[in-house]
């Protein structure tokens, strides 16, 4: 950020640059820590942003320090011509980054439409490389499909090309399988400690797997060499195996207490600001972006970042919204 940009206020000496916004509630995959068995009950299409009054957002916040954008779900690529709103963010001065957050299903046929709109990296989501675990931790989903994907992005350039996978007891002997993953192509596997939001999780949240367990399981493949993160603005912490061209990260967010670092503001596809994953507290911007009251949406956004804590363990409740609702 340059030292003109604007600070944000209600946060002290913190900066708050970074926006992660969900651009809908839906998904393609039913993953066991991130819906219930009988799903979701859906948005209707009316209460769900446009993209144009999500671009129109993105211009608001921009103004009170917003300088990067994650776009998440559900899962992004579900919703019809996601690249024209790529396109629209990356026309918005101020914008410097975007990226997306995907679970890779459907990106064979977008990344290179969404190279050409202005994405600049994603993350993709995959907790299993076995094929049969990986339909039942999805829920029917297809692992091929998905590294199809991961090789897409890698082809288009949309790099650095991360991979994201929640810790469970159950699939703790395929670190091995994640090493090799990185060995030969330029790929960061960041491992992250499942999070209770929603009420959802693995058969094995009642014994979560700790950053300190998957450390220690990993060491015992070589050295893990301290790395610099190869790009972002989340709280990774980046390990190379000398030879490999990837890296392995951790994201540690239950074991450590990293919320003073927090950099992030969260916008829902129904248009509430929220300014931590773990809190209930939720502010309604809808109506002042449908109305394009620039004014009434950066007051919103204020209010917002004024009651963030910037620690989790002073909030009063959790969150009633799954994952998928919120966007991670």
């Amino acid at each position: 950020m340059s030292p003109d940009r604007p600070q944000n206020p209600g946060c002290g000496h913190r900066v708050v640059d970074y926006l992660r916004m969900a651009v809908t509630d839906r998904c393609n995959f039913r993953c066991v820590y991130c819906m219930p068995p009988e799903g979701v009950a859906f948005k209707p299409h009316e209460e769900i942003l446009s993209y144009e009054e999500m671009a129109f957002f993105v211009e608001a916040a921009v103004d009170v320090g917003i300088s990067k954008v994650r776009l998440t779900g559900g899962e992004p690529l579900v919703r019809k011509r996601l690249p024209d709103l790529v396109r629209l963010i990356a026309a918005v001065r101020g914008v410097h980054d975007i990226s997306l957050t995907t679970n890779g299903v459907l990106l064979p046929d977008f990344a290179g439409e969404l190279k050409q709109a202005g994405l600049s990296r994603v993350n993709v989501s995959l907790d299993s490389l076995d094929l049969e675990r990986f339909r039942v931790l999805t829920r029917g989903g297809s692992l091929d499909r998905v590294l199809r994907g991961i090789e897409a992005a890698l082809r288009e350039g949309l790099e650095p090309v991360k991979v994201n996978a929640v810790l469970m007891r159950e699939t703790l002997d395929e670190l091995p399988r994640f090493v090799e993953l990185v060995r030969e192509r330029p790929i960061h596997v960041r491992f992250i400690e499942w999070m209770p939001v929603g009420g959802c999780g693995p058969q094995s949240a009642d014994r979560p797997v700790s950053k300190d367990e998957a450390v220690a399981a990993l060491e015992a493949l070589g050295e893990l060499v301290p790395v610099a993160s190869p790009g972002g603005w989340g709280p990774a912490r980046y390990f190379r195996f000398p030879g490999h061209q990837g890296t392995v990260g951790f994201i540690s967010s239950v074991s450590d207490h990293f919320c003073g670092d927090c950099n992030r503001l969260r916008l829902t596809a129904d248009g509430r600001l929220k300014n931590c994953l773990f809190s209930d507290d939720e502010v309604d911007v809808r109506r002042a972006v449908r109305a394009r009251d620039r004014v009434a949406t950066i007051a919103a956004i204020r209010e917002s970042l004024e009651r963030k804590t910037f620690d989790k363990l002073r909030l009063p409740g959790r969150s009633g919204r799954g994952m998928s609702q919120i966007g991670g």
